[in-house]
């Protein structure tokens, strides 16, 4: 049941979808403008780089959150919340490995990220959840997401994708997760949670493969 719960808080949180609300208060849809994603690279390019760095705290700060009521209301642990609960019943471990209990961390986390993709009040049609996931990888594990970050730099520094930095920071992470020791149900749902962040970013994909694919902070040509 603490997993349901868990996951109706993000939820809940996830879906406030601040891209789409400052791009009503400038009189658009962001969602019909750019790359037409309710998120902050399309923010930053269709509205300005202050609202793009807005949305892009504010999107981390409800993952954030999240993943801190699902932690403290269930006993759970995560990289800036030690293991509290000295009862033997009612705190929800994970059977499967060694490492702290992240379980309702995550799947408040995981949450956040499907109401933000997918907010009920906008028809399901919201962001791809990539600062939401960034923002779950650093509450799980600080030494997961420094690696994992490290790979996102690496990929804008070079390349100057900031959609083949997602993917990147995104495909690592349960294989750093397994090498740190998490358990299987950790593992296997930020796997999943990979699978969903590269689904929803199928067609930049589409485009970093056929070589269309904008670079970060490049202005469209007129």
């Amino acid at each position: 049941m603490f997993r349901l719960i868990a996951l109706l808080i993000g939820y809940s949180l996830g879906s406030i979808q601040m891209a789409y609300i400052i791009g009503r208060l400038k009189g658009i849809d962001i969602r019909e403008h750019g790359s037409k994603n309710a998120g902050m690279t399309n923010v930053t390019r269709t509205i300005g780089k202050r609202a793009g760095a807005f949305v892009f705290v504010f999107d981390i700060v409800k993952c954030i959150v999240a993943f801190v009521l699902g932690t403290l209301i269930f006993g759970g642990e995560g990289a800036f919340f030690p293991y509290v609960c000295e009862c033997e019943m009612g705190c929800f471990r994970d059977m499967h490995g060694i490492m702290p209990h992240v379980l309702p961390g995550i799947y408040a986390g995981i949450g956040a990220v499907l109401g933000h993709c997918f907010p009920v009040w906008l028809k399901f049609r919201g962001g791809k959840g990539v600062s939401c996931a960034l923002a779950l990888i650093l509450m799980i594990d600080w030494r997961v997401a420094l690696l994992a970050f490290a790979v996102g730099v690496v990929a804008v520094a070079v390349k100057r994708y900031i959609s083949l930095a997602s993917l990147g920071i995104m495909l690592v992470t349960p294989v750093l997760m397994w090498l740190f020791g998490y358990g299987i149900e950790a593992v296997a749902l930020m796997a999943g949670l990979t699978a969903l962040i590269w689904f929803m970013h199928r067609e930049n994909i589409k485009r970093l493969l056929n070589g269309t694919e904008r670079k970060f902070l490049e202005k469209k040509e007129s």
